[in-house]
C-alpha cells in the first residue's frame, strides 16, 4: 500500500505502547495516536471530506498537526501546510488557487482567515462562531475505525506552496511515492530505526521541520519531540532532558544555538546527527558546531521543496575534508550538472544542478507551463548552479536566480517587486538580497519614483508591510534615477548588489 498513513497502522502492531509524540507534558503512544487518527478520519469523512480533497493547516507546531496529516492521508485526502508568517492576502491566494476544501487553524490566526475561502473551518484549542471545534470533533468519534484508503503511487500526499522565482507562489504536488522514496533515502543514509527520536523545533509547514527527517523517523518506527516554536534555550533544555537523537537546524537556528552562553558546557551527547544546509559552511563554523554537538555528525545538506528536500548529505567522514560540499545524493536519486543546452558538463565545471529519481515531485499544481519548464527529459532543472568534484560530491555555488533566503525562508524577488509596483509613485523596482548578521539575507529594494512623487522609504516599507509577510518586507529602500539594464532591457541585479553603500 502506497498510503503513508499505513505506516501508523504498522507501528501500532509492532510498538502499541511506545510513546511516539511528545510536546511539553503531553505524551501520546502509537495506540493512542491511532485511535485519535481514526476518530478524526471518521469526523472528516462524515463532513464529506475524503479522497482527492485538500485541507490546509495553518498552525504552529502541535501534536495535532501530525495527527491531521495522518488522518487526511488515511482517507485519501491531501494536506496543505500554510506558512503562518505569510500575510492574510497571501493565505487567501493560496487557499483559492488550491481550492482547499477546509482549513484547520488556531485562535491566533482564525480572525485573519477569509470567511469565504473554504467550505469547512476547524479550530484547534478554542471555540468561535462558524467554526467546528477540532477537539470536539475528535472526542465525538473516538472508538470508531476507518479503513486506510488505498491510493495509487501518483496520488497526492500533500500540496506545498513555494515562492519559486515567480511573482505568485506555486503549488508543488508531492505524491505518496515521492514521500516514500524520500523517507527511504533518509532511513538508509542515517540508519534510522525505532530507537531514534527527532527533535522538531523548525516549523512543520516547512520541509525542514516536517521532512528532515521527522516523517522518515516515524516511518522507521521512531518518535518525535515537538516544540511549538523555535527557542534556542528550550531546544537545549529538551536535548538534555528528553535525549533526542537528531535534529534539523536552519542556519539562523544554528546561529542562535551557537551563541547561547555556556552552550559548550551543556550535555548534547544524545544527538548523533544534525542536519543543516542553506548556506556555505566554512571550516571554523563546522568546528564550532562540532564543539557544541561533540557526538554528532553534522550532515550539511541540499534539497528543495520539489524533491521533499534531503537530496544530498555530506557524510561524517568528510565533514571537514569536503567542507563546503553538500555531499552525495541519497539512494535512488541522481545528480547531474548541465550547461545551458542541457548537456552534462565534465567534473569540476559549473552548471545547472538537475535531479532525477522517484522522490522528485510530480509537477506544479495546475501549471503545465511551469511543470514543462522544470521537468525536462526526466530531469528536474533546479535553477541552482553547482559543480561535482572528482569524487561525486556536490558543491552549490549559487542559489536560484534572484532568490533570497532569509532565516531559512525563501523570498522570490518578483513577489516583492510586484507589491512595490502597486504603489502609484513607483515607476521601476528591483529587489536583491543584502547580507544580514542574524538572518543571512534580507530584501533590499531599489526604486525609481515618478516625477513629483512624495512617498519616502518609510512609506514604501509601510506599504509593503500591509501586503506581505514581515520577513518579505524590504529592510532597506534606496532610490535611483534609473535601474541598470542590459541592452535588451533586463535589470542588471548583479550591478545593484555591488553599488556602494550610502553612508
Amino acid at each position: 500500500m502506497y498510503n503513508f498513513a499505513a505506516v501508523l497502522e504498522h507501528n501500532v502492531g509492532r510498538y502499541p505502547d511506545k510513546i511516539v509524540l511528545t510536546q511539553d507534558e503531553r505524551r501520546v503512544t502509537n495506540r493512542e495516536l491511532s485511535a485519535r487518527v481514526h476518530a478524526l478520519a471518521a469526523g472528516l469523512r462524515e463532513l464529506g471530506i475524503g479522497r482527492g480533497d485538500i485541507v490546509s493547516l495553518l498552525l504552529y507546531n502541535h501534536l495535532e498537526f501530525v495527527e491531521t496529516v495522518l488522518a487526511l492521508n488515511h482517507i485519501g485526502a491531501a494536506f496543505l501546510p500554510l506558512n503562518y508568517r505569510l500575510s492574510p492576502a497571501e493565505w487567501e491566494f493560496i487557499l483559492g488557487d488550491s481550492e482547499a476544501a477546509a482549513i484547520l487553524t488556531e485562535p491566533e490566526f482564525a480572525g485573519a482567515v477569509p470567511e469565504s475561502a473554504v467550505r469547512h473551518r476547524f479550530l484547534l484549542g478554542g471555540t468561535r462562531d462558524g467554526w467546528v471545534s477540532y477537539d470536539e470533533l475528535v472526542a465525538r468519534h473516538l472508538g470508531e475505525t476507518v479503513p486506510v484508503e488505498p491510493v495509487g503511487p501518483d496520488a497526492l500526499q500533500r500540496l506545498m506552496y513555494t515562492s519559486g522565482t515567480t511573482s505568485r507562489p506555486k503549488g508543488v504536488c508531492i505524491t505518496h511515492t515521492n514521500l516514500l522514496y524520500k523517507n527511504l533515502g533518509q532511513i538508509v543514509e542515517f540508519g534510522l530505526t525505532s530507537a531514534d527520536t527527532t527533535l522538531v523545533c523548525g516549523p512543520l509547514y516547512h520541509v525542514g521541520g516536517l521532512d528532515l527527517p521527522a516523517l522518515a523517523t516515524l516511518h522507521a518506527g521512531g518518535s518525535l519531540l515537538l516544540t511549538r516554536k523555535f527557542d534556542a534555550r528550550e531546544v537545549v533544555d529538551i536535548i538534555e532532558r528528553d535525549r533526542p537523537t537528531n535534529v534539523w537546524l536552519a542556519p539562523s537556528m544554528m546561529n542562535a544555538l551557537l551563541h547561547l552562553p555556556g552552550i559548550t558546557e551543556r550535555d548534547t551527547s544524545s544527538i548523533r546527527f544534525v542536519i543543516g544546509g542553506g548556506e556555505k559552511m566554512p571550516v571554523p563554523l563546522v568546528e564550532r558546531i562540532r564543539a557544541v554537538f561533540p557526538s554528532a555528525w553534522f550532515a550539511d545538506a541540499y534539497g528543495l521543496t520539489e524533491t521533499v528536500s534531503g537530496d544530498t548529505f555530506n557524510d561524517a567522514e568528510h565533514m571537514l575534508s569536503k567542507v563546503g560540499s553538500v555531499g552525495r545524493p541519497v539512494v535512488h536519486l541522481r545528480v547531474r550538472i548541465v550547461d545551458e543546452s542541457g548537456r552534462e558538463v565534465p567534473r569540476g565545471q559549473l552548471g545547472e544542478i538537475t535531479l532525477s529519481g522517484p522522490k522528485v515531485f510530480a509537477g506544479y499544481w495546475r501549471d503545465p507551463d511551469a511543470t514543462a519548464k522544470a521537468l525536462r527529459d526526466g530531469w528536474f532543472h533546479t535553477g541552482d548552479i553547482g559543480r561535482l568534484d572528482e569524487d561525486g560530491y556536490l558543491y552549490v555555488e549559487d542559489r536560484k536566480k534572484d532568490m533570497i533566503v532569509s532565516g531559512g525562508e525563501n523570498i522570490a524577488t518578483p513577489e516583492v517587486e510586484r507589491v512595490l509596483y502597486e504603489h502609484p509613485d513607483v515607476v521601476e523596482a528591483a529587489v536583491v538580497g543584502m547580507p544580514h548578521e542574524r538572518w543571512g539575507e534580507v530584501p533590499k529594494a531599489f526604486v525609481v519614483l515618478r516625477p513629483g512623487a512624495t512617498v519616502d522609504a518609510a512609506g514604501l516599507v509601510a506599504f509593503c508591510r500591509d501586503r506581505l509577510a514581515k520577513f518579505k518586507v524590504p529592510a532597506e529602500v534606496r532610490f535611483l534615477d534609473q535601474l541598470p539594464r542590459t541592452p535588451s532591457g533586463k535589470v542588471l541585479k548583479r550591478d545593484l548588489r555591488t553599488l556602494p553603500v550610502i553612508a
